[in-house]
């Protein structure tokens, strides 16, 4: 066992090295987006509730003509409603941004916070691809995939050479908190012990979802292990020519069969152009998961369903790669969750420097060792 144990150590410290800048990278990123979706509907706040009025809301079609009305050039993406009395309707421009109209009165209330969502846009870069981009994306995907592999590897592999051989009060307390007046070495391996202890598990969690995420032979083993048939690769979506935008005829009928397919919904959201098929993405409010979302196919110039695939019928599979999405940003616990994920990136950059420090501390002792061996000789 003591081998063994030798054998892992070397290999945790090989893992780190070798992933260690791509690592802390994505910790730092990701304790930084933490809270993005906070972040950015706060610095929006101002234009994404309107005052609720006793005038009854009005049609999507009435709203999307006065946008067009007063942007003629503006083709939107899509337009999402929240069924809440004083929210605005959030209209997607595509590139543009994303505009807010009063439900009320159709009025524009405001724009996106393009600044701050730019931020969130650049840091999401950094975390995905290392900021590469254009034909170098790939390359940074890989990065940061096998970054990660090899951060699960380092979290799990912690755990073994952390555990005390004797598990004693006084073997173990000096590892499982910060010890104070202690500086250079000494501290460096108190903070990676305690921080590596504190924070091992969630950020097993964490990289085992991002996994599922990043690698298509993970997201096919979900699926082999749930027992459900593995999806055929999806094709890539042929650009589109840019056409005038133009508001579907019975719109608001369709509209109207979405809204009444779940009485609960707390969201409806529809993506142009809708001329045939109206595809809704639903939030019906029932689900434990609350990132569930259901689909609802409309004819649109009939209205009549063409196809409703609720989220609680679907596979285990598609179920659960639902909640691993989320569960990597945290999301799926609401604040708490998020507040874990936060500690646990922080923690994680932390676990990287202190690594490193540890880790040329004992390259330069190594050097020292040799350099000493070579002047007796």
């Amino acid at each position: 066992m003591k081998t063994f144990r030798q054998i892992l150590f070397w290999l945790h410290l090989v893992a780190g090295i070798l992933a260690g800048v791509v690592i802390f990278v994505m910790c730092v990123t990701g304790a930084l987006l933490a809270f993005e979706r906070q972040t950015i509907e706060w610095s929006e706040h101002d234009v994404r509730y309107v005052a609720v009025s006793s005038e009854p809301k009005l049609s999507v079609t009435d709203v999307l003509a006065k946008l067009i009305e007063t942007r003629p050039e503006a083709k939107p993406v899509s337009i999402a409603i929240k069924n809440e009395p004083g929210a605005a309707w959030e209209i997607s421009l595509g590139r543009e941004g994303v505009v807010f109209a009063n439900p009320y009165t159709s009025a524009i209330t405001g724009e996106s916070n393009k600044k701050v969502r730019n931020v969130m846009s650049m840091l999401r870069e950094w975390h995905r691809y290392v900021a590469l981009s254009g034909d170098q994306r790939p390359i940074g995907k890989a990065l940061t995939g096998a970054g990660n592999l090899l951060f699960l590897f380092l979290a799990i592999s912690g755990i073994y050479i952390w555990f005390p051989r004797n598990l004693g009060w006084k073997s173990v307390k000096p590892v499982i908190w910060f010890r104070g007046g202690q500086r250079g070495k000494a501290r460096n391996f108190n903070w990676h012990n305690t921080i590596g202890f504190w924070t091992s598990l969630l950020l097993i969690v964490f990289t085992l979802t991002a996994t599922v995420i990043s690698y298509q032979w993970a997201s096919n083993l979900l699926y082999t292990l749930t027992g459900n048939e593995v999806p055929a690769p999806s094709q890539p979506q042929q650009p589109q020519q840019a056409e005038a935008f133009t508001i579907p005829a019975a719109l608001d009928a369709a509209w109207s069969r979405a809204e009444q397919q779940s009485p609960t919904w707390k969201s409806i959201s529809l993506r142009f152009p809708a001329n045939e098929s109206s595809v809704f993405t639903i939030d019906e409010g029932i689900y434990w998961n609350i990132f569930g979302r259901s689909t609802l196919t409309v004819d649109t110039a009939t209205t009549e369903v063409k196809k409703w695939d609720p989220y609680g019928e679907r596979n285990a599979a598609v179920q659960l790669r639902s909640w691993f999405r989320f569960t990597h940003t945290g999301e799926t616990g609401g604040i708490p969750g998020q507040i874990l994920g936060l500690i646990a990136c922080v923690g994680g950059a932390v676990l990287v420097w202190t690594g490193f420090s540890l880790a040329f501390r004992r390259f330069g002792n190594w050097l020292k060792r040799r350099r000493n061996v070579a002047e007796a000789v």
